[in-house]
């Protein structure tokens, strides 16, 4: 379920949104458009998702991600869901508040380059972070590109 649940936040809920405003007739361009619902997706539901999950239930990231099976690294855990809860908030609004995207782009595409390289790092990673590793950086890059496109 976390692969397809992860998948879905990154690329399939993304793209389906933008096709669907595109053939809707909107006006954007779709540079306008890849920054607006990638911001939504990946910046703000998939991070907000993410926090509540490690704030409710530490343990599933700490062994299933890094494989710690350490009550004490939950604390950890709940603390990176506390970021994850406030850059997705800020990534979910964006939808309501377009002033936000290039801002909520800019730190939840930041927050994933910076997430892709710790993956990178462990030579031991799972599957699982191995595949956070992946989607973390290619969301960054797609983030990198609305974020530009909202500033240009």
């Amino acid at each position: 379920m976390y692969f397809v649940a992860v998948a879905a936040l990154m690329f399939v809920l993304p793209v389906l949104s933008i096709l669907a405003e595109w053939i809707a007739g909107s006006d954007a361009g779709l540079l306008f458009l890849v920054g607006k619902w990638f911001v939504f997706w990946a910046a703000g539901i998939r991070l907000l998702l993410a926090g509540f999950k490690q704030v409710l239930q530490p343990s599933f990231t700490a062994k299933s991600i890094f494989g710690i099976d350490d009550p004490d690294a939950e604390k950890l855990v709940t603390e990176i869901g506390c970021g994850n809860l406030a850059m997705g908030l800020i990534g979910t609004l964006s939808l309501l508040m377009p002033g936000w995207v290039a801002p909520a782009g800019l730190a939840g595409g930041l927050y994933l380059a910076l997430a892709g390289v710790k993956h990178a790092m462990n030579r031991d990673r799972s599957a699982k972070e191995s595949f956070a590793m992946v989607t973390d950086f290619a969301g960054a890059a797609i983030l990198a590109v609305g974020v530009i496109a909202r500033l240009a």
